[in-house]
């Protein structure tokens, strides 16, 4: 069973987790409403992904046996400047997320509830992931910051984004 603390703290990244979701939604409408329908494929692709990890945390936090608490998404920002501040605020973003993963690792730890540690590990290295990928469009919209056909391409690029539901790992 998982103790109170665990449990608010876990509801606090089941909200967190759906925020970022929230987040990605508003940055695609966002591509969307400057005709960049790439970009909008690929942060509705980030959008299901965000919201599986939701999924993820509110199923384990039943399968110990606590309790989900839902509480109001805040509202996301919804004007950005350029395609690229777009993505750099979701790298900045998806760095505030490791920050809070981290901490709930750090709460399993002095907790002493080592189901809950190892069940972060997934997301410790999805963030590793999920900070890269942002990463790396960065570095690849500021190479090409001014040229409308690089963008262009790079839009076209985005649009080949697919959300795939990960596999269970074996013996799961």
């Amino acid at each position: 069973m998982i103790n109170e603390k665990m449990t608010q703290a876990l509801n606090e990244q089941i909200n967190a987790e759906l925020y970022s979701a929230y987040l990605y939604l508003s940055m695609a409408a966002y591509f969307e409403s400057v005709n960049l329908p790439g970009f909008a494929n690929w942060m509705r692709a980030q959008t299901q992904e965000e919201s599986m990890h939701a999924i993820k945390i509110y199923d384990f936090v039943n399968e110990r046996g606590g309790r989900v608490i839902l509480e109001a998404i805040e509202q996301p920002p919804v004007e950005w400047k350029t395609p690229l501040a777009v993505f750099e605020a979701a790298c900045k973003h998806e760095q505030k997320v490791t920050g809070l993963i981290n901490e709930l690792v750090n709460l399993a730890i002095e907790e002493k509830d080592h189901a809950t540690n190892a069940f972060l590990q997934w997301f410790i290295n999805e963030q590793v992931e999920e900070e890269k990928n942002a990463g790396d469009i960065v570095g690849r919209l500021k190479l090409i910051e001014g040229s409308p056909q690089a963008l262009y391409m790079v839009d076209k690029e985005m649009a080949q984004r697919v959300f795939v539901l990960p596999q269970p790992a074996e013996g799961n």
